[in-house]
C-alpha cells in the first residue's frame, strides 16, 4: 500500500471542498442587497447597473427569480448566466403585511315573542 498517494488525494480533495464552500460564501441576495453590495459581488455591473437593479426592485417588488433580472434596463441574459452562481433570490426585507382586524361583531337582537 503506497501511503503518500493516498493522503495527498485526501489533503486535495479536503481543500476543494473548503475552497468550494469559501465561493458559497460569495452570493448576494438580490433582493436585500444594496447598490454597492451588488456592484461588489456581481460581474459586468458596474455603479448604474446595480442603481438599476435597486430602483427596479423598489418599483416591482423582489425578484421570483435570477432569471428576472434580465428585466432590468440595462442586463441581459448573458450577465445572468454569468453571474447565476453569485446570485442568491432571498426574501424581502419588507415588512410583512400585517393580519387585518376581525370585523366587528355585532350582537344579535333577541327576538320577542307573544
Amino acid at each position: 500500500m503506497k501511503p503518500f498517494p493516498l493522503m495527498f488525494k485526501s489533503l486535495l480533495l479536503s481543500l476543494l471542498l473548503l475552497a468550494g464552500s469559501a465561493f458559497a460564501a460569495d452570493r448576494v441576495d438580490i433582493n436585500v442587497a444594496s447598490a454597492a453590495q451588488l456592484e461588489k459581488s456581481l460581474v459586468g455591473i458596474g455603479p448604474s447597473k446595480a442603481e438599476a437593479i435597486v430602483e427596479y426592485r423598489k418599483a416591482n417588488g423582489p425578484f421570483k427569480s435570477a432569471d428576472e433580472l434580465a428585466l432590468v434596463k440595462g442586463i441581459g441574459l448573458k450577465t445572468v448566466e454569468r453571474n447565476r452562481d453569485l446570485i442568491a433570490v432571498g426574501g424581502s426585507r419588507a415588512a410583512p403585511a400585517k393580519p387585518k382586524p376581525a370585523a366587528a361583531v355585532t350582537p344579535s337582537k333577541p327576538v320577542a315573542r307573544r
